[in-house]
């Protein structure tokens, strides 16, 4: 399943490479990532596949929610297509 993650905190080095690593560690795939840095404030969007995970997606949710925490970052997950329904103009 495709799922959309969204990070967002003070910019600080790393921060790519520890969700890359939290996602890698639970066996979700990165498809595509876009980030940014806007007046300090680090922001990042990835589009990823969760299929090859053991983890039910409420459990990859709440170790990217944890994770995010103990890191000082504000970490999010959506199923796309739910993603896509809330976007839609």
């Amino acid at each position: 399943m495709k799922a959309i993650v969204s990070v967002f905190s003070k910019d600080r080095i790393g921060i790519v490479a520890d969700v890359s690593t939290m996602l890698a560690g639970m066996r979700v795939n990165v498809l595509d990532l876009s980030q940014t840095i806007m007046d300090g404030m680090f922001t990042m969007v990835a589009l990823v596949d969760t299929a090859t995970s053991d983890l039910t997606f409420d459990q990859i949710q709440a170790t990217l929610s944890k994770g995010g925490e103990d890191m000082g970052l504000a970490i999010r997950i959506q199923r796309e297509d739910i993603f896509d329904a809330m976007h839609k103009i």
